[in-house]
């Protein structure tokens, strides 16, 4: 990857970018890695900044877990979310960059939000259900909007809509559409909010004609210049780890895909096998579906 304006092991400071500069593509998913996931000062504050930002209230990283895709079960085998971490005050929040999101992606997270908060460990002395920590499933999401308003972030938590009741709060599913940034990039940084500076961020950074716009918000909000700090730092062997990073994930999310399209194909036939009064032997022969699969499928 030919970068030749880039230099590594630039000096921290109060950062700035030249008009001519050449910069790395935060949205791609091994670079987003790659500055939100050192172990430097600044990249913990960038990230400690961000997540406050979309959560709407201050919280700090402690830990940031390993998060390598699973090689046991085809259905699961992929880096399912770029960055999983927990805060000092012990939210646990997964975050991902979604720079090419596919149709099922609210789907995929409200999925990954369920296990997020179920999966915590409950048992033993000191648990209980009400030792259940805030969990946060957090999706970048860019080529793509799913809501058609003018809202940049939404935030999902179990409501009764019809009653105006809401459940414990402590799960949730937070959205950044990087596509309706267009609507703010114009509007004075001053005047920005914090989830509108980091919106612009992503979406504008590598774009020159806007580089006035990303120095005026690295000057405003202390996290996004931490992260650019961090972004100008990354060695060239970062940088190709990174793009390894983010080419494996697209192989991995891709065979997914091509799993599940075979996988509801033989459902679709089993289904009409079934509706067709075929015998469960013959379906579960021609299927490879189990006799307890097969039963429990509605017609």
């Amino acid at each position: 990857m030919e970068n030749n304006q880039f230099s590594p092991g630039k000096k921290a400071g109060p950062i700035q970018f030249g008009e001519a500069e050449e910069l790395l593509d935060i949205r791609y998913d091994g670079i987003f890695k790659a500055v939100f996931t050192r172990d430097t000062p600044a990249s913990k504050g960038a990230l400690s900044g961000l997540i406050s930002a979309l959560i709407g209230r201050k919280v700090a990283v402690d830990t940031i877990n390993a998060n390598e895709p699973p090689r046991s079960n085809a259905a699961d085998r992929r880096i399912r979310f770029d960055i999983s971490c927990k805060a000092v005050s012990g939210e646990l929040v997964n975050i991902e960059m979604s720079f090419n999101p596919n149709p099922y992606e609210i789907d995929r997270l409200e999925y990954y939000a369920a296990r997020q908060y179920s999966g915590q460990e409950i048992q033993g002395e000191g648990g209980g259900y009400s030792s259940l920590a805030e969990a946060f499933q957090i999706a970048i999401i860019d080529k793509a909007i799913y809501f058609h308003d003018d809202a940049l972030v939404h935030s999902f938590q179990y409501h009764d809509p019809l009653h105006d009741i809401s459940l414990g709060r402590k799960s949730r599913i937070v959205t950044v559409e990087l596509l309706k940034a267009d609507r703010i990039v114009d509007k004075p940084a001053t005047e920005m909010d914090s989830c509108e500076k980091w919106t612009v961020f992503f979406q504008y950074l590598t774009n020159r004609g806007k580089r006035g716009k990303i120095n005026e918000i690295l000057e405003r909000e202390e996290g996004i210049a931490m992260a650019g700090e961090t972004l100008s730092n990354i060695t060239r062997d970062e940088i190709e780890q990174a793009w390894k990073t983010s080419e494996l994930k697209y192989i991995l999310d891709r065979q997914t895909e091509l799993w599940y399209a075979k996988n509801e194909r033989t459902l679709e036939i089993a289904r009409k096998m079934k509706n067709a009064g075929k015998p469960i032997s013959e379906i579960e022969e021609f299927t490879g579906l189990s006799c307890d699969a097969i039963n429990q499928m509605n017609n």
